[in-house]
């Protein structure tokens, strides 16, 4: 914004509200620019802290309290961003003329003003001698330097204080570091001290220790009169009482008084009562453009004498001004008063509704509120008085360690209200948030203040050896440990291999791995995290490698880190290599000299299917879609007969492609404004929202616009998993964002961030990173949370699980992308930046390069397509039919032996393969011959050839699955070593010599001969057409219905299901089920609670 276009505002008053609203003004509009802000402090210092001036005895340097240094000022001063005024007192406002006029002669114009006057220490001035020597308040630097003064010139006389209260401990604790006192008094009219904070118990705790520390208290004493001599000095008090006390220094702290004056003379209204600026609930005067804050502020005829409720204020106004057009405004509510200070070395704490068992609480929780109270008549309530209040106490009081806790709860004991302590506050912090949530407590009350062992362990530790970890193969946790134990398993590979667990749907994986690591911990075993055997680094290590040296290609990053400078790779490296290039560069994945690295689902840009068909989901950020863009999928889905589903991301997925359709459904989803969803894809899924102030009568924050800003930053950056995110509206929380990776739940100051949850086989709730962070700095704080999570991250590692294995966990994570302690948030927020930048739709780029077309076919060698897997029509859609329930086991490697006969047949232009030998799979290609389905592939400058079905479950896939390599001890290429390729449905790996099934004994496929000719093809040995189709043809081997089953046939007989019930509007479903001797006639539900002869009294059912 330019110069001529800012706003002015001008702030009065440098204290620590003051200072706190510039800090976050000049924060929240870094980027936009709006403002150009003055101050005008009245004091001679720079903003410092009040709270610790105490501290000032000690050293008797300001700048030591100073909450900014003066470089600060400087740093914020270029381009009128920040001009600061000090030792100028303001003495009137000109609302008409927008300007205010100081006591210097300068008049300054504003176009918002913010009041920050503070307060004033109380004197009385009613009491007889407050104006005499050795008086004195305990409130500004200057006060305090009079006082240090005047002690050292009285040494060995009696300083006293007046004043009970926080402040008053404060001052009394001062004097007595001075050592210029001979015995130091305190004065309170009350029966005991912090009569605010504490009930009697407590504060007669407090009495009792800060008398040890030899501070006379004097209770329930009210000053009457100050007695002086001739020069009108000092010499004593006069209680009220007629006692008489002799002293030479009076302190008083008895309160403050908000400065109001200037804001009265310019005709703002402020409180009769008490004083203070009357402000609403968004901080705004009675004039326009003229806010008030702090303890000059009176909301609601209160003021505010601690630092908090002024901050908060701060909090709001800066808030409002700066991000009311993307936000809800805040609203300034009642605040949280909660303290906790360390008084002459004892620990005190008050925090919540703290008297709510002596004035009743302010507030309940909605649950308890709604609870019915008991019903009083009006001569009750005068007889037995009013009733008490709905709260009860948990006291507990150990006199030895001088302890006290007193907690107050709901009449059930669910819900914590407010509490005070002394001695041990240690719980204070996590007290407080309990209070501020009103959530119900999971836990006794006792155990609040009595403690509770430690539960659980570290994932997995805490179940039993008979507890399934993979439900897919029925493998238990007690089948991983033995295979680790006997020496069968040294890795995860190996434990894959021997139990299957982690081989089928591979939700298990990250809780077998932990089981595996812990196993071999517990044996004494090295455990480490390597990619695989081609590689010694983790991800994260090799990550690092890739981005120093700004590596491009799997050759590239094997020749620089891996264990054989000239291996391919295998099925495990080859994606998380894939994966850690896309994060950096971000090319497109199926160039050349990618494509083989990509695992399954990227290879096509789709996620395969159980038929060998993939799936469709174009990008519906938040969820928000216009209906033309819904008709464009309808018309899609219908035309091509799409299997059509809402899936939990709030998109709409279409089922059933075809790969060689793929290319004109996504080029007619392109024509209609539509890119891809990257459901495919280890990167960013969704960003889930509710419809937050867009439409709901609840919603704090705009959800449907915050979502879809992040989900358009952040969509196609690849990452080492799924990311999902979630924003919520409000509180009610319908967009789960909690169990996402990154969620934002709306609040009245901002969004609170959550991080690292996810549901899946192991949910986990997320946790909050930052509460109440404003709209605009939502997107670096998430920049910087991924980006770390992408660098550091192990291979397929969900957020969740990254979160619990990093080092410090959450606390070390709000560390590095809050507070920056590795000086890397600069370079996190770069980094993301550059790679949003790179953005590009991948669909797009494929529909257009011919290149990337031509591998969206079926069969290379002929234009025809043919069926997997057969389909069945269920609720009005096609869908394939379920998988077979076993798999196929014959001998298909001995088929090479049991042919009558083989010839050398020509199978496929050899051009097909151009390039093979310089890409890190090779390449492959399908061939149909006859009604048999072939593999084969050029890798190395060797041909391979196998059948195209994998017999797991007869999936017919093997040509796109990626291409693996034992890794060679020499230093030159390997020669000989025959490579494997691993299906891509469930990582069978296959030799393409032998055919054997390396990590499954039961299965083998069938090879053949290849090789290339002079005539410009490729031949393969092959048994004739009609012997070849009976052992592997399509139409034999493809999965039936009746292979299969129905998953819920038991079910629908058991519940006579026959489909949707009523699905037109106002028709009932009826049954034309005949009634049968085996199939009595129907009887309704009271009907069946009687007995057949009635019973019970008279016919009442028995309920």
């Amino acid at each position: 914004m330019t110069v001529d276009e800012r706003t002015k505002l001008v702030v009065v008053g440098l204290g620590m509200v003051g200072i706190a609203f510039i800090e976050k003004l000049l924060k929240l509009d870094a980027r936009a620019r709006e403002y150009d802000i003055v101050v005008i402090g009245e004091e001679p210092h720079l903003a410092y802290n009040r709270v610790g001036l105490t501290s000032f005895f000690g050293h008797r340097k300001v700048e030591n309290l100073y909450l900014n240094p003066k470089e600060w000022y400087a740093l914020h001063a270029p381009e009128n961003k920040l001009s600061c005024h000090l030792n100028t007192l303001v003495t009137s406002i000109n609302p008409s003329d927008k300007t205010v006029s100081c006591a210097n002669g300068d008049v300054v114009s504003y176009d918002i003003l913010v009041l920050a006057t503070g307060s004033d220490a109380v004197l009385p001035k009613h009491t007889p001698g407050h104006d005499a020597n050795g008086v004195f308040v305990y409130r500004t630097i200057e006060d305090l330097q009079r006082l240090i003064e005047f002690g050292e010139s009285h040494q060995g006389t009696v300083g006293a204080v007046v004043g009970g209260g926080l402040l008053g401990l404060e001052a009394a604790n001062a004097m007595m570091g001075l050592k210029c006192y001979e015995k130091v008094k305190l004065i309170e009219r009350n029966r005991w001290v912090l009569s605010r904070q504490l009930d009697a118990d407590a504060g007669n705790l407090v009495v009792e220790k800060v008398t040890e520390l030899g501070l006379d208290i004097l209770l329930s004493k009210r000053v009457g009169k100050i007695k002086t001599d001739e020069e009108n000095n000092v010499t004593g008090v006069v209680f009220e009482d007629g006692e008489q006390m002799d002293c030479s220094t009076l302190c008083f702290a008895i309160g403050v008084r908000p400065r109001d004056s200037i804001a009265r003379s310019a005709g703002i209204q402020c409180a009769d009562r008490g004083g203070g600026i009357l402000v609403n609930n968004d901080l705004s005067t009675s004039v326009p453009d003229i806010y008030a804050i702090g303890e000059c502020a009176s909301w609601q005829n209160q003021t505010f004498g601690l630092i908090a409720p002024g901050v908060e204020m701060a909090d709001v106004l800066s808030f409002n001004l700066t991000q009311a057009k993307l936000h809800r405004p805040r609203a300034f509510k009642r605040p949280d008063l909660s303290t906790r200070l360390k008084l002459l070395g004892v620990d005190v704490a008050s925090f919540g509704d703290f008297f709510a068992d002596r004035d009743g609480p302010s507030s309940l929780p909605a649950k308890a509120a709604r609870k019915k109270t008991e019903d009083r008549s009006a001569v009750k309530t005068v007889v037995s008085g009013p009733p008490p209040p709905p709260v009860k106490a948990l006291t507990y009081m150990d006199p030895f360690a001088q302890v006290y806790k007193k907690y107050l709860f709901t009449t059930d004991g669910k819900y914590l209200l407010g509490g005070m302590m002394i001695g041990d506050a240690s719980d204070y912090v996590k007290l407080v948030p309990m209070v501020r949530n009103q959530k119900e407590l999971d836990v006794p009350p006792a155990q609040l203040i009595l403690g509770a062992a430690k539960k659980g362990g570290d994932e997995g530790d805490d179940l039993d050896a008979d507890t399934q970890v993979c439900s897919c193969h029925n493998v238990t946790k007690g089948d991983v440990v033995a295979g680790v134990k006997d020496g069968t398993c040294k890795t995860v590979g190996d434990v894959k291999a021997c139990t299957k667990a982690g081989t089928g749907c591979g939700g298990c994986v990250p809780l077998v791995t932990s089981i595996f690591g812990r196993t071999m911990k517990d044996m004494g075993a090295e455990v480490t995290n390597h990619l695989c055997a081609h590689f010694s680094y983790s991800r994260a290590d090799l990550y690092n490698i890739v981005m120093a040296k700004r590596l491009k290609t799997l050759e590239d990053v094997m020749r620089e880190a891996g264990n054989d400078k000239h291996s391919d790779g295998c099925e495990a490296c080859k994606p998380a290599v894939a994966s850690i290039l896309a994060s950096l560069w971000n090319e497109h994945v199926m160039d050349r000299a990618r494509h083989g690295l990509q695992d399954t689902n990227d290879r096509f840009l789709g996620n395969i299917q159980r038929n060998g068909t993939f799936s469709v989901v174009p990008r519906v950020s938040a969820g928000e879609i216009t209906p033309d863009k819904l008709m464009a999928i309808g018309a899609v889905a219908k035309d091509y007969d799409l299997y059509t589903k809402i899936t939990g991301g709030q998109r709409i997925d279409m089922f059933g492609a075809k790969k060689q359709d793929l290319l004109d459904i996504w080029r007619r989803l392109i024509d209609a404004g539509m890119e891809s969803g990257h459901a495919y894809a280890k990167s960013l899924r969704t960003v889930k929202s509710c419809v937050g102030t867009t439409w709901c009568r609840f919603g704090v924050g705009d959800s449907v616009g915050m979502a879809v800003r992040i989900e358009e930053r952040y969509k196609s950056i690849r990452s080492p998993h799924k990311i999902k995110g979630g924003v919520s509206g409000c509180v009610r929380e319908c967009a789960e964002a909690q169990s996402k990776d990154f969620g934002l739940i709306a609040t009245e100051k901002g969004f609170n961030i959550f991080v690292a949850g996810n549901g899946g086989a192991k949910p986990k709730h997320a946790q909050l990173l930052a509460r109440d962070v404003a709209p605009s700095e939502v997107v670096p704080i998430l920049d910087r949370y991924l980006m770390f999570y992408i660098r550091t991250a192990d291979k397929l590692q969900r957020t969740a699980r990254w979160l619990e294995g990093l080092p410090g966990g959450l606390a070390y994570l709000r560390e590095v992308v809050l507070e920056d302690r590795l000086g890397i948030c600069a370079a996190l927020e770069a980094q993301m930046q550059e790679l949003v930048d790179s953005f590009f739709d991948e669909w797009a780029e494929a529909v257009r390069d011919p290149l990337v077309a031509a591998k969206f076919r079926q069969f290379a060698n002929t234009p025809d397509t043919v069926d997997a897997m057969e389909t069945e029509r269920d609720r009005g859609q096609t869908r394939p039919v379920h998988w077979p329930k076993d798999a196929a086991e014959d001998d298909f490697k001995g088929l090479r032996s049991r042919w009558s006969s083989t010839a050398w047949q020509p199978v496929i232009e050899a051009s097909h393969f151009a390039g093979a030998d310089a890409t890190p799979n090779g390449i492959s290609a399908t061939i149909k011959r006859g009604d048999t389905q072939l593999a084969l592939w050029r890798v190395r400058g060797r041909y391979y050839a196998t059948q195209q079905m994998c017999p797991h479950k007869r999936s017919f896939a093997l040509s796109d699955g990626l291409i693996g390599q034992d890794i060679s001890t020499s230093s030159s290429p390997p020669a000989n070593t025959t490579p494997w390729v691993s299906c891509p449905y469930h990582k069978r790996n296959f030799d393409l010599a032998s055919g054997a099934c390396r990590n499954d004994a039961r299965l083998s496929v069938a090879t053949f001969d290849a090789e290339e000719r002079a005539d410009g093809m490729v031949y393969a040995r092959l048994p004739p057409v009609a012997e070849l189709d009976e052992a592997l043809g399509t139409a034999r081997w493809m999965v039936k219905r009746e292979d299969a089953g129905g998953q819920l046939d038991e079910l629908d007989r058991k519940i006579g299901f026959r489909g949707r019930r009523a699905r037109r509007p106002g028709v009932r479903p009826t049954t034309t089920t005949t009634t049968t001797m085996a199939d009595p006639p129907a009887r309704g539900p009271v009907e069946v609670l009687l007995p057949a002869g009635g019973g019970g009294c008279g016919a009442a059912p028995e309920w």
